[in-house]
């Protein structure tokens, strides 16, 4: 049985205090992470509030979409606090400003960067580094990494991902990221993955309001799913 629906507060109501705890919360709601690459700023709030009435709590729009700061900006003015709002492919000091500029919540690199990494935590943002080796896993962590974003996803089968779980701090999040589809998802959560980050299989440009309804409905249930 599905856990009962929590409710939301106002849009554009992000209350101050500790944004650990609101990220924390996120991730026991539902810690799945939607990648809108390729997001418009016109479609950025009927596709963000799409998301949030279906359950997600965790939403990204990577910077190389078009105008990505504004529709960042309009997602974070749209959805309720509860809701943590951020961006992805973050590669520039400077993209770290804007973002934080914005209100938005989340930081989220296709690389272990720990400059970056420190300066997220600095401006009072979720950090979360792409990392793919126990290297790169230990030193973002060790810089104050909040979560892990295991990519690309494909190049580590399960049981690489339950050896890199093996050396990790037992709390630390970790998110597959790459092709990952509902039926994909109870193999790595097996193993040790902590939620997972929806790209293509979730959200592409184009694809109507409805259609990323239904699909995140699959991925709600397939996350919820009793394991076998």
């Amino acid at each position: 049985m599905s856990p009962p629906a929590t409710p939301l507060t106002a849009p554009g109501t992000v209350p101050p205090g500790c944004i650990i705890t609101r990220w924390q919360a996120a991730l026991d709601h539902l810690p799945l992470v939607a990648i809108l690459r390729g997001l418009t700023p016109d479609e950025a709030v009927p596709i963000g509030q799409a998301l949030a009435a279906a359950g997600f709590r965790l939403i990204e729009v990577p910077l190389n979409s078009p105008q990505p700061f504004v529709s960042i900006a309009r997602l974070r003015q749209a959805l309720p606090s509860e809701v943590l709002v951020g961006a992805g492919t973050v590669r520039r000091a400077d993209e770290l400003q804007v973002l934080a500029s914005t209100g938005a919540e989340l930081a989220v690199s296709p690389h272990a960067d720990l400059t970056l990494v420190r300066m997220a935590c600095a401006l009072g943002l979720v950090s979360v580094p792409g990392v793919l080796t126990p290297t790169e896993a230990l030193a973002a962590l060790d810089a104050g990494a909040h979560a892990l974003k295991l990519f690309p996803a494909e190049l580590m089968p399960p049981v690489g991902v339950q050896a890199l779980r093996a050396v990790l701090p037992p709390t630390t999040p970790l998110l597959p990221v790459g092709s990952v589809t509902p039926e994909r998802m109870a193999v790595y959560r097996q193993v040790g993955a902590a939620g997972f980050g929806l790209g293509s299989a979730l959200y592409a440009p184009g694809r109507s309001v409805a259609e990323v309804t239904e699909r995140a409905a699959a991925f709600v249930a397939a996350w919820r799913k009793p394991p076998a």
